[in-house]
């Protein structure tokens, strides 16, 4: 007997504008960055995007994709979260964290992320000691686990080399370790285990270094 009723109604498939295929293709999961989800504040939208860059630089930088909505539902119709964004982005700049930031349509941008080694590359000032103290490893860092350190250590000594120091002393070695604990700590501080992805990011930038 033939059917005389209305036709089932059949689930239509969600059409993907091309845009977004195209980043999705392009960029993927680990290197996009919504910030729609969840609508978090200017605050919250602000410390993701900070450490969330510092991590893409941990995992080798590149180009990442960050959405940040157009602004759309604010009172005055301004991105507040976007201008947010843009301006942590120009601060991780001057920290060697972020290359370059541009637009990437209407509500999102694309951001070029500083390999690890910029954070050592960069011009640095350093003052000379007439009678440095010999410290074999700083005091601060004795909590971290020796297998650290020694990679530590080791970035250390090719940095302070690379600064045309042929012979550091224990003290100009102690100061780099400082220093390169200070520059990774923050990539790092957010994970499930700060120790394990710290060593992984000093081999990381010890390998970077050796390549360069």
């Amino acid at each position: 007997m033939p059917f005389r009723g209305k036709p089932p109604l059949q689930a239509k498939t969600p059409v993907i504008p091309i845009e977004r295929a195209f980043d999705a293709l392009r960029f993927g999961a680990s290197k996009t960055l919504n910030l729609r989800d969840g609508l978090p504040t200017v605050a919250q939208a602000e410390a993701r995007v900070d450490s969330w860059l510092r991590m893409q630089q941990a995992d080798g930088g590149g180009e990442v994709l960050v959405i940040t909505g157009r602004g759309l539902g604010s009172l005055d119709g301004v991105g507040r979260v976007r201008e947010a964004v843009l301006k942590r982005c120009t601060q991780l700049k001057r920290l060697n964290v972020v290359l370059e930031t541009r637009e990437h349509g209407p509500g999102a941008l694309v951001v070029s992320v500083a390999p690890l080694r910029v954070l050592v590359d960069a011009p640095r000032l350093r003052t000379g000691r007439k009678t440095p103290t010999p410290v074999a490893d700083p005091g601060e860092l004795a909590a971290i686990p020796e297998q650290i350190r020694a990679v530590l250590r080791e970035v250390a000594l090719i940095t302070v080399q690379r600064l045309g120091i042929r012979e550091p002393t224990d003290g100009m070695v102690a100061d780099e370790m400082r220093m390169q604990f200070g520059a990774l700590a923050p990539s790092v501080v957010t994970a499930d285990d700060p120790m394990v992805a710290l060593e992984r990011v000093a081999l990381k930038l010890l390998q970077e270094l050796r390549e360069s």
